[in-house]
């Protein structure tokens, strides 16, 4: 699968045939239409690994396993209204471990910005505020 801004893997491939029968780079760029750098790339990539694949990118692995992912397609095409939890409790039993922490990391996140320090007026508006809540309450 292509990413963004891609080149086309037979365009690639046909950069480096031209490359081998001896043509250089400007040559190549003005036959094909790409730019000199996209060119001098494709051959570097292909001297330095020996292939115009696409190669994997550095990144954190997956959790989820292709067969797991595979499950949760099916569950969801079959009822789009299944919950997060039930979608969980599911991986569970393919004994793929998914935590909530992404919202517990938004609720401090809302914690820490609410507990910024306060200028000294804000600090006195609110200790007003608080006095007033607690005389009208009781």
């Amino acid at each position: 699968m292509l990413r963004s801004k891609e080149i086309q893997k037979q365009v690639r491939k046909k950069v480096i045939e031209i490359y081998q029968s001896g043509k250089g780079y400007k040559a190549i760029s003005k036959a094909l239409g790409l730019l000199r750098t996209t060119v001098r790339a494709i051959i570097y990539k292909w001297r330095k690994h020996g292939t115009v694949e696409n190669l994997p990118r550095s990144g954190w692995p997956t959790k989820i396993t292709p067969r797991a992912q595979r499950q949760l397609i099916q569950e969801v095409t079959k009822d789009p209204t299944t919950t997060s939890k039930e979608l969980q409790a599911s991986l569970a039993s393919v004994k793929v471990s998914v935590h909530d922490h992404k919202k517990d990391t938004g609720q401090k996140w809302f914690a820490w910005q609410s507990s910024k320090t306060k200028t000294a007026a804000e600090q006195k508006e609110h200790k007003g505020l608080s006095q007033f809540c607690q005389k009208t309450s009781g």
